[in-house]
């Protein structure tokens, strides 16, 4: 029997590069992880194949149970664009999201990285949550600006998404 203060531990994941045979699983997490918009299983599946490179998935069991996409910006090749996090619910509150984070950052397409983006709308807590504590770690800077707002992007079918900004204090000090 475990003790009450120790913590209950799960299963390390393991982390990998996606294929688009995983996109039907990747479609499925992120429908089970509400208030993410759940993309089309088309535009899953081209994220795994044209843009694999900056993203990853989390297996444990042989389940995918997290899932992060992302690309490099074209116009700004010094920002990698996170897209969607998705993490199950069985696998939260492990620190699991800023561990893909990392994952995608240490990988040669991220090489000349030096900020981090993404939107979150204001009633996201758990992207919120992630996000500042990612940014702790890189030196503490985030800042955020409505980016596509309901009335104007969304003709007020959809919440004001809110363009945040992590700079990657320790790798821009290495690029000057």
């Amino acid at each position: 029997m475990q003790h009450p203060a120790q913590p209950t531990r799960i299963e390390t994941p393991s982390l990998r590069m996606p294929t688009a045979k995983d996109g039907p699983g990747i479609w499925e997490l992120v429908r089970a992880c509400r208030p993410l918009d759940e993309n089309s299983m088309y535009c899953n599946l081209l994220q795994c194949d044209h843009f694999a490179d900056t993203c990853v998935l989390a297996e444990m069991s042989g389940q995918i149970v997290g899932w992060v996409s992302a690309y490099v910006m074209p116009n700004e090749p010094d920002t990698l664009f996170v897209w969607q996090v998705a993490v199950s619910e069985a696998a939260r509150g492990h620190g699991l999201g800023g561990l893909l984070l990392k994952d995608i950052l240490g990988r040669k397409d991220c090489r000349g990285v030096t900020r981090l983006q993404t939107t979150i709308t204001a009633d996201n807590d758990a992207s919120w949550s992630l996000f500042r504590k990612f940014s702790e770690g890189q030196g503490g800077g985030l800042s955020y600006a409505p980016y596509y707002t309901e009335d104007l992007h969304f003709q007020e079918t959809q919440s004001t998404e809110y363009m945040v900004t992590i700079p990657l204090a320790e790798r821009a000090a290495l690029a000057a």
